[in-house]
């Protein structure tokens, strides 16, 4: 396939994640892992050059799955940042139909990992060339994929991630993980939209006049709650995520890996 295509294939089930973990051996059963990396590949993209994680077109390789909150994010960020031409993208749904995906994450896990048994995490960051995975931590693949896999350096940062804006960006991350999901508690989802909503009163985007990560955060977390009655008293609120679903990146983000509202 070309090197800029999506492939489709499958996950163990289609429930919404937060970060989704399939077992190594595709089985339909809780995974369980002994080995040295169970949960998290932490490289980084320029961090460490003699290890051979520098930037190159063609040469990554994205891992994400279909109703994944996370993998959402990055399906956007991608697009944002005009990489879909440059950084391939497979989208895992279920494995019992195309398991080719899967074979192709295991391979890329073992090869991390010798004797690797673990779960097979996703979204995950592959390196092409070696068959490694680089990162499944998602807040430092997008900040790689903001940084030197787009051509930003901290001379010329990205306008999605301006270092004046780091600390907000990550605290509202914080709050939106905890207290924005269809799981959070009322009250504290509810003091959530509130704040949000008064950051919308004064300037179009959640951290001033320019969109951010906060802002792809801030959609994501918002399209999973129910519009007809969580949104229904934020009229504001209607506003920004229609006003950004019609953005061609978000659009084509949502698209390519959907996430159902509620759940």
């Amino acid at each position: 396939m070309p090197e800029t295509a999506s492939r489709t294939s499958g996950t163990a089930n289609s429930r919404p994640c937060d970060q989704i973990s399939f077992p190594s051996s595709l089985r339909l059963t809780a995974a369980t892992t002994t080995s040295a990396l169970p949960h998290r590949a932490h490289s980084r993209i320029g961090v460490g050059l003699a290890g051979g994680f520098y930037p190159a077109p063609h040469r990554y390789e994205l891992y994400l799955s279909e109703s994944c909150s996370l993998s959402q994010r990055i399906a956007i960020t991608l697009e944002l940042l005009g990489l879909k031409d440059s950084v391939a993208t497979t989208v895992l749904a279920h494995p019992a139909g195309t398991p080719d995906a899967f074979a192709s994450l295991r391979r890329a896990y073992e090869a991390t990992e010798h004797h690797y048994d673990g779960p097979l995490t996703a979204p995950a960051l592959c390196d092409r060339w070696s068959g490694r995975i680089v990162s499944n931590h998602t807040p430092d693949i997008l900040r790689d994929l903001a940084g030197l896999l787009s051509g930003h350096t901290a001379g010329r940062p990205s306008t999605l991630c301006p270092p004046a804006l780091t600390a907000d960006i990550e605290a509202l991350r914080d709050l939106l993980d905890r207290d924005v999901t269809p799981a959070a508690e009322p009250s504290g989802l509810s003091a959530a939209l509130e704040l949000l909503d008064c950051q919308l009163a004064a300037m179009p985007y959640v951290l001033g006049e320019d969109l951010t990560a906060a802002d792809v955060d801030v959609w994501v977390a918002l399209t999973r709650l129910d519009p007809s009655d969580i949104l229904g008293t934020h009229p504001r609120l209607q506003d920004y995520v229609r006003r950004l679903g019609d953005q061609p990146a978000f659009r084509g983000g949502s698209e390519a890996v959907p996430v159902t509202a509620g759940a």
